[in-house]
């Protein structure tokens, strides 16, 4: 495994002293079109060796940051989501925030898990290509592309969508039975982001999960299913900045990076991404105001 998250601007963190927990979890075993995932997440830690310590006047490394050993994702889907549940759970009882890199997007599954297990009152955000709403996908219910509706049907979450362009009838149905708040990617162009994306009554608390595909192609060609019309990186920010501006971030998530040899800044967006997220959650513990 290559050296901790931005361990070359930081000396890592106690696991019990640290702000942020970041956790590897490769898993890789329902991808439906293009492969890699299980390689993201080490890809994103040496790009992240890379970043600079500060990025737009944002310093979360300075309360932090431990980097875990990367999950085992050998054996079934139960067997993974569990071992991703019990290391989150690990690091809610340290008092950190966790941030889990993929690998496929069922690995989000046990970072909720075990918040719910923790009692936690929350709500997921979601940025994605893709609605992950279906209840199975090619006779998998643990297929990345039925995350959500693990989320919201067997968790019973609420959950807010971001930048979505590709969605079967199904998930059409699913969002109107589970009420999902949702600004797909074509609403966003043509209408633009309200000032209060988050329903008033949406909780304050969130676990934001980052699909990579949520990007356009252009910026984030390094995905297994990769959209045109998607986000790109100054949008991006501006939007997770009016989201965190309304929420607190208790767990979050980039997913499904696939490398591709030699493509540096893919890589880099994915660990410049990271970043944000842990930035945006250090910003609101430090009293700052969002602007």
């Amino acid at each position: 495994m290559s050296e901790g998250f931005l361990a070359s601007e930081y000396r890592a963190a106690e696991a019990g002293r640290a702000m942020f927990w970041v956790i590897p979890a490769p898993l890789e075993r329902s991808v439906s079109w293009g492969a890699g995932t299980a390689r993201g997440p080490e890809a994103i830690l040496r790009a992240s060796q890379e970043l600079e310590a500060i990025d737009n006047d944002l310093e979360p490394g300075s309360a932090g940051i431990y980097t875990h050993a990367p999950i085992d994702c050998s054996g079934s889907a139960q067997e993974v989501l569990a071992r991703i549940q019990n290391v989150v759970e690990e690091a809610l009882k340290a008092g950190a925030v966790p941030v889990l890199l993929g690998g496929e997007h069922t690995a989000t599954l046990g970072a909720l898990r075990a918040l719910k297990a923790a009692g936690r009152d929350f709500g997921v955000v979601q940025f994605d290509a893709h609605a992950d709403l279906r209840n199975q996908y090619q006779g998998d219910s643990f297929s990345h592309a039925s995350v959500m509706r693990r989320a919201v049907l067997d968790l019973g979450l609420p959950l807010a969508q971001f930048a979505v362009r590709e969605i079967s009838k199904e998930e059409i149905e699913a969002r109107k039975i589970y009420n999902v708040t949702h600004y797909d990617s074509l609403f966003l162009s043509r209408v633009g982001l309200p000032e209060k994306p988050l329903p008033e009554d949406f909780p304050k608390d969130i676990y934001l999960s980052f699909d990579v595909d949520a990007f356009d192609p252009s910026l984030m060609p390094a995905t297994g299913t990769p959209s045109p019309g998607g986000l790109v990186w100054k949008e991006t920010h501006f939007i997770l900045e009016r989201v965190a501006a309304q929420a607190r971030i208790i767990g979050c998530d980039v997913m499904e990076l696939a490398p591709i040899p030699a493509l540096h800044h893919a890589d880099f967006t994915a660990a410049k991404l990271a970043h944000l997220l842990m930035g945006l959650a250090w910003q609101e513990r430090q009293g700052q105001k969002i602007q």
